[in-house]
This record gives C-alpha cells, sequence and structure tokens, in this order.
C-alpha cells in the first residue's frame, strides 16, 4: 500500500468515479489508476469498486470504510508537510481564499485592507468559483479558507463558522414604477415583471426561488447570471427587474434605485469554511477572526480540529 494509491481511492470518489478525471487531476495515465486499484484489491483482498464492466459505478462497503482511512491518512500527511511552515515565519508565506465573485467584490475589501496592514509580508491569492468549486478546492488544499452563502455548512469536511447575514434587494432602473410606488414591493408585483438575478446554487438564489412556491407564485427569471455587476448591467439596460444582495449596492451606481426586500425573502448567511483537522498558519485564523471579531481562537480551534483536540493543545494558533 502507498499513498498513490491512497490518493487514487480519494480522488475516485470526489470525481464521481470516473478515472479519466482521477488520472487528470493526479497527472498520470488511466492505465496506472487502473493498475493502481487492481493491486491494491489484490493486497487487501477485497473489492473497493462496484464495477459495471471497466466502468466503476460506486464503491463497496469495505471501499466506503477505506476512503474514510485514506482521507484521514493523507490528511495527517499534509499536516506533517505543513509542520514547518506553521511554527517558522509567522509573518510571511501565501493564503489562499476560494469566494464567489460578490463576496470578492463587495464584503472582502476591507478585511483584506486590513490583513494586508497586519501582515504585509503574505501573498494574498483570491480565487472566484462557485460554492460548488470553493468546496472541491478545500478538499483537494487548493484553497486555505472558502467563503460562500451556499454549500460550505452542509459539507462534513469542512468546518463552517459564520461571516454576517444579508437580504436581498430589488433593483429597477430610475424612474420605473417600482421606485415611484409608496407601499413596499410585493412577490405578487414582481412576478409579473421579468426578473433578473443569480443563476441557481449560488448568492442565495435558493432563497428567492423558496419565497415564491410557498407564495404559489412563478417567476419570470429572463435572465440569471453568477454575479451582481453583470445583473445590474442588465438592469441598466431596461431588460427586467434585479433582484440582487443588497450588499452588492455601490455610490458608483448611477441611474440604479434600490428597493428594501427583507420582507420578501429570508435572510442569507457568508460562511468561513477551513478543511476539518488541518493546520493553519497564524495568519489564517488572524484572517478568520477579522471578517467576524466574535470568534475567539479557542472556538474555531474546537470546531476544526474536533477529535483531534488533544493532538493540537501546543500548535501556535
Amino acid at each position: 500500500m502507498n499513498f498513490q494509491q491512497l490518493k487514487i481511492i480519494r480522488e475516485s470518489a470526489r470525481c464521481r468515479f470516473n478515472l479519466t478525471d482521477v488520472a487528470n487531476a493526479l497527472y498520470t495515465s488511466q492505465s496506472g489508476v487502473s493498475r493502481h486499484i487492481r493491486e491494491l484489491e489484490e493486497e487487501l483482498g477485497i473489492e473497493i469498486f462496484i464495477r459495471r464492466g471497466k466502468r466503476l459505478l460506486g464503491m463497496t462497503e469495505p471501499g466506503k470504510e477505506l476512503l474514510v482511512v485514506a482521507e484521514r491518512i493523507l490528511n495527517d500527511a499534509g499536516n506533517i508537510r505543513r509542520l514547518a511552515d506553521v511554527f517558522s515565519n509567522n509573518d510571511n508565506g501565501e493564503l489562499h481564499i476560494a469566494t464567489t465573485h460578490t463576496q470578492a467584490r463587495y464584503s472582502l475589501p476591507r478585511v483584506i485592507k486590513e490583513f494586508r496592514a497586519l501582515y504585509p509580508r503574505v501573498r494574498l491569492t483570491l480565487n472566484q468559483a462557485s460554492p460548488e468549486e470553493i468546496v472541491a478546492m478545500l478538499h483537494a488544499g487548493e484553497a486555505d479558507i472558502g467563503i460562500a452563502s451556499e454549500r460550505l455548512m452542509s459539507d462534513e469536511a469542512v468546518a463552517a463558522f459564520p461571516y454576517f447575514r444579508w437580504h436581498h434587494a430589488v433593483v429597477v432602473p430610475a424612474g420605473h414604477p417600482l421606485a415611484a410606488q409608496a407601499e413596499p414591493v410585493t412577490l405578487e408585483q414582481l412576478s409579473t415583471l421579468p426578473l433578473i438575478t443569480y443563476r441557481h446554487g449560488i448568492t442565495g438564489r435558493g432563497k428567492i426561488d423558496a419565497a415564491f412556491q410557498l407564495a404559489g407564485l412563478t417567476p419570470d427569471v429572463t435572465l440569471s447570471a453568477q454575479d451582481s455587476d453583470v445583473i445590474k448591467t442588465y438592469v441598466e439596460l431596461g431588460l427586467g427587474v434585479g433582484l440582487v444582495a443588497d450588499m452588492s449596492e455601490d455610490r458608483r451606481d448611477q441611474g440604479l434605485v434600490y428597493l428594501n426586500a427583507e420582507h420578501l425573502f429570508e435572510a442569507n448567511t457568508v460562511w468561513l469554511g477551513l478543511k476539518r483537522s488541518q493546520l493553519q498558519r497564524n495568519f489564517a485564523w488572524q484572517f478568520i477572526q477579522l471578517c467576524n471579531p466574535a470568534l475567539s481562537l479557542t472556538e474555531i480551534k474546537e470546531k476544526v480540529f474536533a477529535a483531534q483536540l488533544d493532538t493540537v493543545d501546543d500548535y501556535q494558533i
């Protein structure tokens, strides 16, 4: 048994058992992946995968147990490699943050400015991605911190902490009838208008859909996009009424009017996510605290390390 075999087991689950994708992720050949799987099964005397011909369909019960062990071993090995970084050069290094466009554009500039003042020698990388991609990057060790409104709370391998709560707002061009009325906007009104909002799976789109469904209404979403700036661009063109995160209101938004929609849609929470049981540099913990000063280092540590708490009491955090 070797680390490459364990990586193949882990990547097979992540890649939904597509061996071509596994080979690409590990920079090897598909035949090499198949050979490693066959050799490991022969060594252990068990079948790890459910097969149909040469295709992998899923994992057997022994395979699922092996996956848990493989994840733990590979995570521990990664922590060993990170030890030198954790205990040396505390004020320089790299911090990789995976987040959505909305957070990178609107909520993080203040935090990053404060962080740069504290750690001028730390190189920051902001990777903008969908919530699903953010979780995958955390799993793969490609991101130290993930920030998004969706998915982080529902993944067992990620320790999630609240960042802040936000609401949606209705945005219309100046002179639009909704901007002139004295009464609050209603779902019934919005259901009769062409809407422009976020695509499914990001920036609280699920809360928008749920509100209309609960009211027995079918919204006419004529255009959906990944980020607030794109939505506002098409609202400015008069192509529809926008539903955006209220944090995206900007003083540079000439010709747009924002209307309160807190009474229409449930509040959303932005989450900060870290991979469980993974050691972090001091400045990573500090970044989390800059986002949410109410979080204590002890609270963060207890949630990230959970069952391994006794083994990390002396780590610098």
